[in-house]
């Protein structure tokens, strides 16, 4: 079953709700700023991305601004610090199997569904 990591306040991440709706597609939703990940669960995500840790990371988010810009962070580091703080992480997340997309542009969800 596909997942989508949501935060229902992002126009993006409510749009890719829309289009795997449109899509009639069998999905669930996780509001990842509820359901908090875990350390495992994101790195796993992070390799279907099949991109480096600090590549999903919202760099103008004011707490990666204050706390994290410009430090030398290995990938556990960064990870750890999306765990702590998921408003750090770029949505949505759309999770198929296998592949998975962050969905900027919304429409790239349909590479994967």
């Amino acid at each position: 079953m596909i997942q989508i990591y949501h935060n229902p306040r992002c126009s993006k991440s409510r749009q890719g709700v829309a289009i795997l709706e449109e899509q009639k597609a069998d999905f669930t939703i996780v509001k990842y700023l509820d359901e908090l990940l875990s350390e495992e669960e994101l790195s796993e995500i992070i390799g279907l991305l099949n991109i480096a840790p600090v590549d999903l990371v919202r760099k103008n988010e004011k707490i990666w601004k204050e706390q994290f810009k410009g430090k030398e962070l290995s990938d556990a580091e960064v990870i750890k610090a999306m765990v702590e703080n998921p408003k750090l992480i770029e949505r949505p997340i759309v999770v198929n199997g296998k592949k998975a997309v962050v969905g900027r542009p919304p429409e790239s969800i349909l590479d994967i569904i």
